[in-house]
């Protein structure tokens, strides 16, 4: 190991290397924070790139650093604008879209940068030191697994919704499962609930149902309350920047369970960046007590911290699988897979002895990606901030115009866009009627990976015995059902003490 790192060091602190580092960082940072443009689009622009770079380990030296930029840059919009671009960062924009409208984006800005070096250099040091142990554990998880998985990521909906909206948002989490069986799916050859629509078969981008969840919304809000436009303080969101002391002690923890939570749902195939901010944001909500939870959804820096600790840990634990399985677990690790064949690595057990410069200089180049990141977006954080001072008038196109065009990138689809419209004003209805959007989206984004997995493993079992037959997929359920019960349990017992209290009296 202590040979293998000394070659990646040497490998990695080469001067064509350290280029691709701050390369990849630079236009992965630039392409997360416009909505839309995800790290799996850009990245198979740039495998033609890589592959004439010739080198394998600078071609996927920047390619990672593509990847993990994205992921860092996608809080920005998410942020300022309530448009979260990418999956990974939808939870970030629970509790740093309201810190923005207090005036407190330079803040919200600093805490994300901050969360993600920490979240994605824990995971770096994690990924060195336990790779090939964890690889192993990654293939006890069969279909079964994933399936109840996916249930207990379902079941965080308890963490988003309000006191006595936990059947709102059960509702909310049932019809984006529902929306997610829209088009075909892996298991059927066949359109489903398409209409008859030709442009439906592949599905709801994912990308159009947040834009209307959330950005259009949000935009329509604007028109609707002209007091909610740039009020509490718009110039504080660029003064103020730093973290106090206390706030520090605050999220300190929150960094800290995250990054070991995150990293372990990376290197599970198939769960990734997305589940890991979610789950994380669902703990961190339910370990919260008194004012503290009651904070999250409306500010809270702890709810800030804990998704973008998470997602970037994930981002690196998802190398695991990928560099010592062969085994890709997201879209965006699977086009990283193919550039890596496209360059002639075969990723596998065999890797770390066949080729140790490439596997160390990958897991060093994360180190210094880390740094790099927080090095690049760190000194823009004033002038990212400065958004918010942008008059009512023009951050209201500002916001549709952005809306549209990460709608209509995601698919090239002009239907996209009559989907977002019709969506976005059903979704701004639903907000008057104070139903949570967030359990709609994690419903849809999880619903078609819980459909493929369950098929698999009916095939498998030839019915539904594997839910107690194996044992870990009778554990995690039995978890979801407590997670999905756990708030009404705490409210029934809430009014027992009070009613105890009154009765005293």
């Amino acid at each position: 190991m202590i040979e293998g790192l000394l070659q990646g060091l040497q490998t990695a602190l080469s001067l064509q290397n350290l280029l691709m580092v701050v390369s990849g960082c630079l236009i992965g940072t630039i392409i997360g924070m416009l909505p839309g443009l995800g790290p799996m689009s850009i990245i198979a622009i740039m495998i033609p790139v890589a592959i004439k770079i010739g080198d394998p380990s600078a071609a996927l030296i920047l390619l990672a650093g593509v990847y993990y930029g994205a992921i860092f840059g996608g809080s920005t919009s998410s942020i300022l604008i309530n448009a979260p671009g990418i999956a990974g960062t939808v939870a970030t924009a629970f509790d740093g879209y309201p810190l923005a409208r207090k005036g407190k984006a330079g803040k919200a800005l600093t805490i994300a940068a901050v969360s993600s070096f920490a979240g994605g250099t824990v995971g770096a040091v994690l990924l060195m030191a336990f790779a090939p142990a964890l690889a192993s554990v990654a293939l006890l998880f069969h279909s079964a697994e994933y399936f109840a998985l996916m249930i207990v990521g379902l079941s965080a909906i308890s963490a988003f919704a309000g006191t006595g909206h936990v059947a709102k948002a059960l509702l909310m989490t049932v019809l984006g499962v529902i929306l997610a069986t829209v088009g075909e799916s892996a298991q059927f050859n066949a359109p489903r609930f398409t209409m008859g629509i030709l442009d439906l078969q592949s599905g709801i981008s994912f990308i159009t149902l947040a834009m209307a969840l959330f950005a259009l919304p949000e935009a329509l809000y604007l028109v609707l309350d002209p007091k909610r436009s740039n009020t509490g303080g718009a110039s504080d969101a660029i003064k103020d920047l730093r973290i106090t002391k206390a706030e520090a002690w605050q999220i300190a923890p929150v960094i800290g369970r995250q990054s070991i939570q995150g990293f372990l749902i990376g290197v599970m195939p198939g769960a990734g960046a997305t589940l890991a901010s979610f789950l994380g944001y669902a703990v961190e909500r339910n370990l919260a007590k008194g004012e503290d939870r009651a904070e999250f959804g409306k500010g809270s820096i702890k709810g800030l911290a804990a998704p973008e600790t998470a997602n970037n840990a994930a981002c690196t634990g998802s190398f695991v699988p990928l560099l010592t399985l062969g085994i890709p677990g997201s879209g965006t690790t699977a086009i990283l897979l193919g550039a890596l064949i496209a360059l002639n690595v075969t990723p596998g057990p065999r890797l770390m002895v066949d080729n140790p410069e490439i596997f160390w200089a990958v897991i060093i180049s994360m180190y210094i990606g880390n740094v790099v990141l927080l090095v690049l977006n760190l000194p823009l954080i004033p002038y990212i901030a400065k958004l918010l001072l942008v008059p009512r008038n023009y951050l209201i196109p500002f916001i549709l115009f952005f809306t549209m065009m990460g709608s209509y990138i995601g698919q090239n689809n002009a239907t996209e866009l009559l989907i977002l419209t019709g969506m976005g004003i059903v979704a701004t209805i639903m907000r008057f009627a104070g139903f949570p959007l967030a359990p709609m989206l994690i419903g849809f984004i999880l619903g078609q990976m819980l459909e493929d997995n369950f098929a698999r493993a009916m095939n498998l079992y030839d019915g539904i015995s594997f839910m107690w037959e194996r044992p870990m997929t009778t554990t995690m359920l039995v978890f979801a059902i407590v997670l999905i019960f756990l708030p009404s349990i705490r409210e029934q017992l809430a009014a027992w003490r009070r009613r105890g209290v009154a009765e005293g009296d």
